[in-house]
């Protein structure tokens, strides 16, 4: 690595010295500047074997250089780091030439095992693959600016200029189409169809007409020639939702289609060539479906080629103020008032499970916003709203502790400003004790059919405290018992 330079532009100093410091420890020198001026000099200058950058420096965004640098010197590595951390980042930083993106913040270890790849490998494809300069419409597809979210922007920027099979998995409500849409619209194929079809909503009996299309008098009905979900789609894109419950003898038809690149109509017989990318979706376990024999395994590895998983609503409730924010505009559009929502809204919003993911988060903000005529969502309406689903535990995939530090926080928050600077009064601990106690005695209780004796058991405590706890706490005893 000896003799190998690193130009590093970032207007935050701390930032600067960090990486420095990390760069220099592995044995690279660094050049460092806070402008995006100082950056263009060095590298007009030849300058630098590989350049790191903010993308939003002082004088000029870093995504108005880049196309200067690749014409100048195609073969220069450039990473490119954003604290603006969309989908639109990572496929702007991939379509305007950049070596790799990175989210803020990020891994030390992760930026120099990226430095180290960047170095070592040729680079001369690279300005090949991204002379495109495609226009980017400005609605996002995607939202969130969580780690999980991060991964899957910089997998779909380094996609979408290929025609690889995508399969995307995840619970229904976390947006597998705006994947598929996204790989469509912002790819090579943007100017053809995009045509998703269901399997789940089409009778399995018509699935191969649907799909292939059908010739006159193919089957009783058929008065006249139809064209398939692969002819519309010709060109452009597919997208295969619910992929887990096509019927095995469509499936072999799809395999044929995807090892030969062509298929027959149903109640043809010459063969029609496709061109079409394939982007398949499920929320069903698939390896489980080829195990019970409802899924071929050759398909699978044939749709798998890049797997997408989307995580669940309540793995990413960092996000929650973003979407929500998103959908609080998105509304406007169709006529219901402007609002706002305050942060012990959110708050309690991140608190829930979320079972219908961002497609119940959506609902429930139009649903907000059109019943209340308050300008301002706060936590009481929240808490009315989802008064009957209270947090469970078991399926939001968040442990305990975090969410006590959360209450805690807000807690506290709510208290210093009620009385400024002073320290809030004493009693958090039976604030906490309290608020753990209630659900704690009431899913004991669910789960024993309101039976206190062994509730009693379940919880370890005697059965004469359980039942003062009860009369103290206000438990609801018979919606326990409730089956």
């Amino acid at each position: 690595m000896s003799g190998e330079t690193i130009l590093l532009a970032d207007d935050d100093a701390a930032i600067r010295t960090v990486l420095n410091q990390a760069l220099a420890r592995s044995g690279y020198a660094v050049r460092s500047t806070s402008n995006a001026s100082t950056l263009w000099r060095w590298i007009n200058a030849g300058e630098g074997d590989l350049v790191i950058t903010d993308v939003v420096m002082p004088d000029e965004n870093a995504f108005d250089m880049l196309p200067r640098v690749r014409k100048l010197r195609p073969d220069l590595p450039i990473i490119v780091m954003s604290a603006q951390n969309t989908l639109m980042t990572a496929i702007t930083a991939a379509e305007q030439g950049a070596y790799e993106y990175l989210p803020k913040p990020f891994d030390l270890n992760e930026l120099i095992s990226v430095v180290n790849r960047g170095l070592s490998q040729t680079r001369q494809s690279m300005s090949v693959r991204h002379e495109a300069n495609l226009d980017i419409p400005d609605r996002l597809p995607l939202i969130g600016r969580s780690l999980a979210m991060q991964d899957i922007y910089r997998v779909l920027a380094r996609l979408m200029q290929t025609d690889l099979t995508v399969m995307v998995s995840g619970e229904s409500g976390t947006g597998k189409e705006l994947v598929a849409r996204a790989l469509h619209e912002y790819g090579k194929r943007r100017n053809g169809p995009f045509v998703a079809v269901n399997m789940a909503a089409i009778p399995k009996d018509l699935i191969e007409s649907e799909l292939f299309g059908h010739e006159k008098g193919a089957f009783t009905g058929a008065a006249s020639r139809a064209a398939g979900r692969f002819e519309q789609a010709e060109g452009g894109t597919l997208f295969l939702d619910e992929i887990g419950d096509m019927p095995m003898e469509a499936q072999t038809r799809l395999l044929r289609v995807l090892q030969e690149g062509e298929y027959t109509s149903v109640g043809g017989g010459k063969p029609i060539k496709t061109d079409v990318r394939i982007v398949a979706a499920t929320n069903r376990d698939l390896r489980q479906h080829i195990d019970h024999g409802l899924f071929r395994e050759d398909l699978f590895f044939r749709l798998n080629v890049v797997p997408i998983r989307l995580p669940p609503l309540r793995e990413r409730t960092e996000d929650i103020p973003d979407l929500t924010r998103h959908f609080l505009a998105a509304v406007t559009c169709d006529g219901l008032p402007e609002k706002q929502i305050d942060k012990s809204a959110l708050d309690r919003m991140k608190l829930y499970g979320w079972p219908g993911n961002v497609r119940e988060l959506e609902n429930l903000i139009r649903r907000m916003s059109a019943l209340y005529s308050q300008n301002l969502i706060t936590r009481d309406i929240v808490d009315q709203e989802l008064a009957d689903f209270p947090l469970k535990p078991e399926e939001s995939g968040r442990h305990p502790s975090q969410t006590l530090a959360e209450f805690t926080e807000r807690y506290l928050a709510d208290h210093f400003a009620e009385f400024g600077t002073e320290l809030p009064p004493s009693g958090l601990y039976e604030r906490v004790i309290r608020e753990i106690e209630k659900p704690l005695i009431t899913a004991a209780l669910v789960a024993t059919s309101g039976n206190q004796i062994k509730s009693s058991e379940l919880l370890g405590i005697n059965r004469n405290t359980l039942r003062k706890k009860i009369r103290e706490l206000d438990v609801n005893v018979l919606r326990a018992r409730q089956p």
